[in-house]
């Protein structure tokens, strides 16, 4: 491995680095780990330390790290053709990623059009839903409907979709037409004034959408974008029925249904595309970052053949695109990552392993502070709370002090790497790379067993 100065490298990103999502006090007071290589579903830092890589990047790296067969594909494609935009020309591998992704997509979602991420993907969709309706001849249908703490991404439309106030609120005024209704959070369900049981909590919860769309006027609303799992707030799955349900509204009220799988798609769940696996039938999917597995950046948006109509013929045109959307480097390596997929069969991995997974991790709910385990396929959230018997969580204060006080480095200096939020109620989220089994899960379960017995005894 290779050896870093790393004073030298604090002092550099002291002076200049500015991390995202992240507090510049605690670069500028205590530093930051430096991640400087990953081999399978392990990373270590600069200072030579090991880790269980326990959410995959970012719910990202699904392959793994280190596969020199993707590295390789990025540099044979560098090579013989390193940049050339899809404005009006095309280059080979968007063309067979494209064809590859409609072959993965459920339904009639056959038009793939490439951007370089998940926020410009949810971009992309929000764009043209409203230009679609437009074309329709219906332009009062702009608005859009979320989920309640639900994340969509940070640019201007996609954080009017996003529904976490506190990311949004130094920042206003925001895109207009952003609308929230109940998320599927069933632990919760009480608190949302609703008792039954989960199946009826799925219809509670699409009919909100339905009563929402009403409120505002079906000739106002455009689009619903749901996470097929929600990630904020700690792995939502949508409860039976649900999704069904809301296909009903949607086809009812004549609003498009998106579904935002930039986690969940390409094996995260057990199928290429969640919607896949509960039946979903949408009008567009985003995805984004398990494509590549992380080896390269990529986007896309995949649209039904009925978004696409209007534009089959004539001069309508979609004047929206991104410099490095479609990249021939980063679609040689999303098609080299999916082969990887199918020839170790990943897919099949995550459905034959996630019961085990989910069983390992409820065995934590032994602990005091363990309210809830909750998720699916390798995608997993944990919920902590003061009472198990009450589910009184914890106040702002004391989230502070449990989760960036004390977790996320207790966590990582017990060597998982893993993911400590409160943008709803406090969770330790998971999300490994896919080519993992019973023996690491065993393994997640006990460094996180060690370091929350530690957490409650400092409560």
């Amino acid at each position: 491995m290779t050896e870093y100065n790393e004073a030298d490298l604090q002092r550099k990103a002291k002076d200049h680095l500015w991390m995202h999502f992240s507090r510049q006090s605690v670069l500028e007071e205590h530093g930051v780990p430096i991640i400087v290589k990953g081999d399978g579903h392990h990373i270590w830092d600069s200072k030579g330390k090991k880790y269980f890589d326990g959410l995959s990047g970012l719910f990202v790296v699904n392959a793994g790290h280190g596969r020199k067969r993707l590295a390789q594909a990025a540099a044979k494609q560098a090579e013989e053709l390193a940049f050339f935009p899809i404005w009006s020309y095309a280059h080979p591998n968007a063309i067979e990623l494209a064809d590859r992704l409609a072959e993965y997509a459920p339904g009639d979602l056959n038009r793939v059009f490439f951007s370089t991420g998940g926020g410009e993907a949810v971009e992309t969709a929000f764009k043209l839903a409203k230009y679609y309706w437009k074309l329709q001849g219906r332009p009062t249908k702009h608005k859009v409907i979320s989920r309640n703490v639900a994340y969509h991404g940070t640019p201007q439309g996609a954080l009017a979709i996003t529904g976490i106030p506190a990311m949004k609120e130094m920042f206003e005024p925001i895109t207009p037409g952003g609308f929230r209704v109940p998320n599927t959070n069933y632990y919760r369900a009480a608190e949302m004034g609703f008792t039954g049981s989960e199946a009826e909590f799925g219809l509670w919860a699409a009919n909100r959408i339905e009563e929402m769309i009403l409120f505002e006027g079906p000739e106002t609303v455009a689009a619903v974008f749901l996470e097929p799992v929600q990630n904020s707030g700690g792995c939502f799955p949508p409860p039976p029925g649900y999704f069904q349900r809301v296909r009903e509204i949607c086809d009812q009220y004549d609003v498009l249904l998106v579904a935002d799988e930039v986690i969940t798609a390409f094996g995260r769940i057990g199928n290429m595309f969640a919607s896949t696996t509960y039946g979903i039938e949408p009008d567009m999917i985003t995805c984004a970052k398990g494509m590549t597995s992380g080896y390269s950046p990529i986007g896309a948006t995949i649209i039904s053949d009925r978004i696409y109509e209007p534009f089959r013929h004539g001069t309508t045109a979609f004047y929206h695109g991104y410099t490095f959307g479609g990249h021939p480097v980063s679609s040689a390596v999303a098609l080299a990552n999916l082969d990887i997929f199918e020839e170790e069969k990943l897919n099949e991995n995550v459905r034959e392993n996630s019961p085990i997974f989910r069983q390992t991790l409820e065995k934590l709910k032994d602990l005091p502070i363990v309210g809830d385990v909750r998720g699916d396929g390798y995608f997993f959230g944990i919920e902590l709370v003061k009472d198990k018997d009450t589910k009184e969580t914890f106040n702002d204060d004391e989230s502070e002090r449990l989760l960036r006080g004390f977790l996320s480095k207790g966590l990582y200096d017990a060597g998982l790497y893993c993911r400590a939020d409160d943008r709803g109620d406090p969770v330790i989220q998971l999300a490994p790379p896919l080519t993992i089994g019973p023996a690491e899960f065993d393994e997640i379960e006990g460094i996180l067993r060690g370091v929350l017995t530690e957490a409650w005894t400092r409560l």
